[in-house]
């Protein structure tokens, strides 16, 4: 008992405790869900930017048309985590899908782990089960990723899936609201962006064709029709008014240089604009099916 008493050994004792204490929630860290912003995240540097850009208008195009949401994740590990556990909590932060209908789609490659995973939220448990999930990872997916085309076979197995959905019957998209309120505010500063951009370069160009009074109009006949067909009624009027008074204030113009119009900048891209994207509170139960190559 005097042994164990001892400083030298109550020194050890503190010693391993502070160890075990720095060590034990490293060993056990769970990798960190990454910040939805876009349907498509790709933080392995794997796509280019237009195989990323032109999935991402995919899985746009079909979420407008269809309702259902896909999300694709590629990261280098899930480790210390199994990769169906991490697919979980990726998707329940991520809510993909609609609430209610719960229609959404995750597929996460894990490349460092040859490890892929597609989850399917509950309302598409019906036409994509776990067997069928397996399929496509097996004949569409992985071998693709076999023959090291990462970007095939994120964009064949995306392709497969929706293919799936568009034979399910799901509730049509959510259409515009007829009467202004939340969504159409929204909507309105959605679209400021573009309208900012299109002023700048549009105006400077017809400015400098049409003159500074009828282009500043033109402006804003253009930006008013946009504001009517994407927002609402009473956007277009703002969007109009604004559009004008921008263009027509605005002293600067298009610049010709090397053989076209230039605005001196970059312009925007679909990167930029999924940038507002996010789930739309929809859950899952684990369905799905993972995979290795």
């Amino acid at each position: 008992m005097r042994a164990l008493r001892s400083p030298g050994v109550l020194m050890l004792a503190v010693l391993l405790a502070a160890w075990l204490a720095l060590t034990a929630p490293a060993a056990t860290a769970e990798v960190a869900v990454p910040v939805l912003k876009a349907r498509v995240t790709d933080l392995t540097g794997t796509l280019s930017a237009q195989q990323r850009d032109e999935l991402e208008a995919l899985l746009a195009g079909f979420e407008a048309k269809k309702g259902s949401q896909i999300a694709v994740l590629l990261l280098p590990s899930t480790r210390p985590e199994e990769i169906e556990q991490y697919a979980i909590r990726v998707f329940d932060q991520w809510k993909v899908g609609r609430k209610g209908v719960d229609d959404g789609l995750l597929l996460v490659v894990a490349k460092d782990d040859r490890r892929l995973r597609i989850e399917v939220g509950y309302g598409l448990e019906g036409v994509i089960p776990d067997s069928v999930a397996r399929r496509v990872i097996d004949e569409t997916i992985t071998p693709r990723f076999r023959a090291n085309d990462f970007a095939g076979g994120v964009r064949a197995g995306a392709e497969q899936l929706m293919r799936l959905i568009e034979g399910e019957k799901l509730p049509p998209p959510q259409s515009r609201p007829a009467q202004g309120g939340t969504s159409n505010l929204d909507s309105m500063f959605e679209w400021l962006v573009p309208l900012f951009a299109f002023v700048v370069v549009g105006g400077g160009i017809l400015k400098a064709v049409l003159g500074r009074l009828p282009g500043a109009l033109a402006v804003g006949v253009v930006a008013g029709l946009a504001g009517w067909l994407m927002v609402s009624l009473g956007a277009a009027a703002l969007f109009a008014l604004v559009g004008f008074i921008l263009t027509f204030v605005n002293t600067g113009g298009g610049r010709r240089g090397g053989g076209g119009w230039s605005s001196g900048g970059g312009g925007w891209s679909s990167g930029g604009s999924s940038s507002s994207w996010g789930g739309g509170g929809g859950s899952s139960g684990g369905g799905g099916a993972s995979g290795s190559w």
